[in-house]
Formats: C-alpha cells, structure tokens, sequence
C-alpha cells in the first residue's frame, strides 16, 4: 500500500459506505451516482467505500452487471477530487463471495487502482476457521485487505478472538471494520489487534449503534507486563452515507478529544444517544434492519439527490413504522442534518 494512503488510514479518517442511485426502472443513475461521490467529497470525507452493503451486493449479479460500471465511476469521481487535495481519497472496494469469486473482484479493484479491499466473509458461513484465513491469504496476495466483522443481524458470522489473531498475522491486513454490533465480539477484535503486535493495523468502527462512542474509547490491554492502547482511529459506515458534512465535523471533535486526553465532554455523550438514535431510525433496527438501505435513500431523496428509494430487489423498501421514525429523527435532531449545505451545492453536484 501507498505509503501515504496507509497514513492516513493509521492516523484515522472517515469514509463513508456509498449507495447506489437507481432510475424507476431500477437502472444505473450515472448523473446522480456522481453527485452522491461530489456530495461526500465536499462534505470533507477521507475516502469511499464501493460495493459495499450500502451499494447492494446484488450489483454483483450477473443479470444487473453492476459492479465494474459502480467501481468505475467511483473511481473517476476520486480521480478528479484527488487533482485539488492535499491528502488523497483512501479507495475501499468491497470483496464477497468465495475464494474464487473474491479473488476476480480483487483484481478489479487492484485494475481501477483502489487501495484496500474490505473482505466480506457473510457468504462463508459454513466454512471453519482455518479455512476462513486460508481465503483471506490468497485474496490478500491481490490487494491489501481491510478484514470486516458484519453484524448477524444482516448476513455476517461470529468469529472467534483466535480467528481475529491470526488475521492479524496476515502482512496483507492493513485495517479492520469492527461492526458486529455487540461490545463483546467488538473487544475481541479490538484485543486480538493489540495482543498481535501489529501497530500497523488500523481500527475502524462500523458499529453504527455505537459510532460515538467508539472513537472516543481508550482501548487499553495488560501485554508481557506493560499497559498498550488500541484506539479506534477512524470509521467505514453506511450510516455516514447521509448528514456526511456534519459526521466528518463531529468525527474531528471526537479525534481531538481522544488525542488530547482531555476529559469528554457531557455534550458529545449526548450526542452520541442522538446518532444512535438517528441510526436506529434510518437502519429500521424496529423491524431487523429490513429498511437500512431504503431508510439512507429517504433522507437522501429528501435532500434532492437520489430521485428515489429504489433498491435492486423490488421487494426491499422502508419498513412498518419507519417512516414516521424517520420524522421523528428530522425533528428531534435538527443540529445533526446538513440540508442547508446540500440545498447550496446539490445542483452543483448533479451538473457536474
């Protein structure tokens, strides 16, 4: 990995999970697909997760054929921010399926000069362990991996601490996204990472119930005798898909807290209830995450940049009763949407 890109991942960023903009007829939206990539460039992000949850992993199918032409325009959108940034975009591409599909979709994404892939191991429920690392060895000899722990709740498996440590031992593995959305796997990971010696892996949350609190955590565990500290410096989430302008500012506060030692403020832990509560609302957590996807594309469609909630499956939308939470949310947290910075560049962004 480039030296700087592996920079910026160890000093911490935020980098959004990217969905997908559709037609009604369930086709590529490539003007609105742009202006979502515009939209979280300007909105100070750090880089771009593709292909991703958040994108739907049906653009994978054969029949929809989505992957390559979502990867490409994500990749030209950060091609052209990159030309007047300090710091360059850090360029995720998710990696799913079994060894041989995943390996294909490495070299894709090693092709269009992504820099990490986020290694999904949701489709390998019933293989063991040992077989598991085997996998991400051979995929991580294509491109360097970010390893990913996903909730149950939509898909992903429980790993074990000792899987987490013999992941760490892989040279590919450059950061791992922490989202199975239970404290205790969460330490396992956290732990595993710590105990493994390895200070060049960087931690990132995806525990979108817990995002606040997360970069804020000091992290500290007893090794041969000596106190280390495994900080989670930075997040990869779909719940930064939406509000992103003012998720990048409250993920500089929290940065600035944690590096400086100072005392947290009661404020922040308020406003950690309030994302919680945000997330809980647009991941319809009610109704077992069956509209986390719909739910972001509502309050992007509010925002005036997706046209709709449409989804791949014409089966997917919000869920009973989330719409009103969605309400609910836009009313009790006013301070944590960026409307009025959309409202003054989204045309700008569609124009292009």
């Amino acid at each position: 990995m480039d030296r700087q890109i592996r920079e910026i991942l160890s000093h911490g960023t935020t980098i959004p999970a990217h969905p997908l903009a559709l037609t009604a007829d369930r086709k590529l939206d490539e003007t609105r697909q742009r202006a979502l990539s515009r939209y979280y460039v300007a909105a100070g992000v750090g880089g771009l997760a593709v292909a991703v949850h958040t994108t739907q992993f049906a653009i994978r199918h054969r029949k929809i054929g989505l992957l390559k032409p979502v990867l490409a325009l994500a990749a030209e959108e950060m091609n052209r921010a990159d030309q007047t940034r300090r710091q360059p975009l850090v360029r995720v591409g998710g990696i799913c399926g079994p060894t041989r599909q995943a390996l294909a979709e490495a070299r894709q994404l090693y092709e269009l000069k992504y820099h990490a892939g986020l290694l999904s191991l949701a489709a390998l429920r019933r293989w063991p362990e040992a077989e598991l690392i085997a996998h991400c060895r051979d995929v991580g000899e294509v491109i360097p991996l970010i390893g990913f722990y996903l909730q149950s709740s939509v898909g992903g498996r429980p790993l074990s601490y000792d899987f987490w440590r013999r992941f760490c031992e892989l040279p590919s593995v450059v950061a791992i996204k922490i989202a199975p959305f239970n404290r205790y796997q969460t330490l396992d990971v956290v732990r595993a990472a710590a105990e493994s010696g390895r200070h060049d892996i960087s931690l990132y949350t995806g525990n979108d119930d817990n995002i606040v609190l997360d970069l804020l955590a000091r992290y500290c565990f007893k090794i041969a005798g000596k106190t280390v500290e495994c900080p989670i410096v930075g997040g990869l989430l779909g719940h930064w898909a939406v509000w992103t302008q003012r998720a990048v500012q409250l993920f500089d506060e929290c940065h600035a807290v944690r590096q400086s030692g100072a005392a947290i403020p009661a404020d922040l832990i308020r406003r950690a209830s309030a994302v919680t509560d945000s997330n809980a609302a647009f991941f319809d957590a009610t109704n077992g995450f069956g509209g986390c996807i719909a739910g972001l594309h509502e309050v992007l469609r509010r925002q005036g940049l997706l046209e709709g909630l449409w989804c791949l499956d014409p089966a997917e939308g919000l869920g009973p009763g989330q719409l009103q939470e969605i309400d609910r949310i836009y009313q009790s947290y006013p301070e944590l949407s960026d409307d009025a910075f959309v409202a003054e560049h989204r045309d700008e962004w569609l124009r292009g």
